[in-house]
């Protein structure tokens, strides 16, 4: 045996999805689309982490040169190729697309013909993954590549790594949480008495909120990533337009005082609830018991709780907003498409939704005394079938202009509105009445 000469042979790694096999000395090349908070954050973590065998090789954004010469590029390797056409990308040796850019246009067309080029495709473009997830995801299978987005949703918060990887075994017929979070630093500043116009604007003087912030206090990403997580907890395939949405540029620091009488905080909620072949959808602010998870979550940190018929409640909490935290799941993304991890899929079937939900409410009146305003209230309650749970009102107060509070005995989103819709119409108020659903108490675990 001492004579026998052994041979050896060049040691190979198994080939990416729609790669040609590489010899381990080979990197897996990173082409980042867009260079803006997240986009610079994920160079810089790349840079820092030095991650063997993955190599960043272009950025692509528009105005390239401006971006080229600003601080964040400091921490690209000078043999990075920049450039503003989606060509260069398309028709380089990259291996993995990260699109950072956003929106669906012209984001959907770059995924397509990134797959068509053999390139597998980290996103964290929530809206994209939302409205067109599913399609994509398909044509990524087509193409034998990889589309991998758990950046999406919550940030730094491995929650669809989680829910894909740690309870694919289970039966999720509940998702609820904080998907926002510029929203929960807005109500958790707000909670300490500060308004809603100076904490926006503080928001967005520390790059939290847009400067047209409606995508966020009007919950359209939220409702984009309550989507995604109902595709990936509960195999629901929703329509974001047919999930009902509720502003937070209504809730005033009243309502944080009146929340507390009543042993509870505001929070904008996203909640989804299978219901046979239904899914009761909602995002918006709503009065959260102080014992709850969902009110324990303060600043820029999201929440999300997932109820499973045989493993109960789960809990994902961590940063959801700003660069850092994101490009984290990104990086994270990025590595499992490189090393060739596969993801649990489970099928998905298109769901109805509906806003509806059996609910205590919290309904803020401001108005102008005068006598006979509650019991024109009552009336309007008592019209639909929903009842007074508790009047609060707090002096010092002028009676000219008004707050006070009535709670109500559970009933249904509908039945609410329709009375809402009638007190609006009373002499006596000043502005509409704010209507906030009050989670009960089998929705603490949410």
């Amino acid at each position: 045996m001492a004579n026998q000469r052994k041979t050896s042979r060049p040691k190979t790694t198994p080939s990416l999805p729609g790669r040609k096999s590489a010899t381990a000395a080979a990197p897996v090349r990173i082409a980042l689309l867009g260079f803006g908070t997240v986009g610079s954050a994920v160079a810089r973590v790349l840079a820092a982490a030095k991650l063997p065998g993955v190599e960043l090789s272009h950025i692509f954004n528009r105005n390239i040169a401006r971006k080229r010469s600003s601080d964040a590029a400091k921490h690209v390797p000078g043999s990075v190729v920049w450039t503003e056409n989606f060509d260069d990308v398309l028709n380089s040796r990259a291996d993995i697309v990260v699109e950072l850019m956003g929106g669906l246009d012209p984001a959907e067309r770059w995924l397509r013909k990134s797959f068509a080029a053999g390139k597998s495709v980290v996103t964290a473009n929530k809206q994209l993954i939302a409205y067109r997830g599913a399609a994509l995801k398909r044509l990524a299978a087509k193409h034998n590549v990889q589309l991998v987005h758990g950046a999406a949703v919550a940030g730094g918060v491995p929650v669809i790594a989680g829910v894909l990887q740690g309870l694919s075994g289970d039966q999720i017929t509940r998702v609820s949480g904080i998907l926002n979070g510029t929203c929960n630093y807005i109500l958790s500043r707000m909670e300490t008495g500060a308004s809603y116009a100076a904490v926006l604007a503080d928001a967005q003087a520390l790059g939290y909120a847009e400067a047209d912030p409606s995508a966020d206090v009007d919950g359209f990403d939220a409702r984009a990533k309550l989507c995604i997580l109902s595709r990936i907890a509960m195999q629901a395939e929703l329509d974001p337009d047919t999930v009902a949405t509720q502003t937070i540029s209504s809730v005033e620091a009243v309502d944080f005082a009146y929340a507390r009488e009543l042993k509870c905080t505001i929070r904008q909620v996203s909640r989804a609830q299978l219901d046979g072949r239904l899914v009761h959808a909602r995002v918006a602010p709503m009065l959260v018991p102080l014992e709850s998870p969902i009110a324990w979550s303060h600043g820029t940190q999201n929440m999300v709780v997932t109820t499973g018929r045989f493993g109960g409640d789960v809990v994902f909490s961590g940063h959801g907003a700003g660069g850092e935290p994101t490009a984290v799941a990104v990086v994270s993304d990025i590595l499992a498409v490189a090393q060739r991890s596969v993801a649990v899929e489970l099928p998905v079937r298109r769901r109805q939704v509906t806003g509806e939900f059996l609910a205590p409410h919290y309904l803020r009146f401001v108005v102008d005394d005068k006598p006979g305003i509650v019991a024109g209230i009552a009336g309007a309650l008592a019209k639909v079938g929903a009842n007074i749970d508790s009047l609060l009102q707090h002096t010092g107060h002028p009676k000219h202009r008004l707050p006070f509070v009535v709670t109500t005995e559970p009933c249904l989103t509908s039945t609410i509105e329709k009375a809402v819709a009638a007190m609006a119409k009373m002499d006596c108020m000043l502005e509409r009445p704010l209507c906030l659903q009050i989670l009960t108490i089998d929705d603490k675990g949410e």
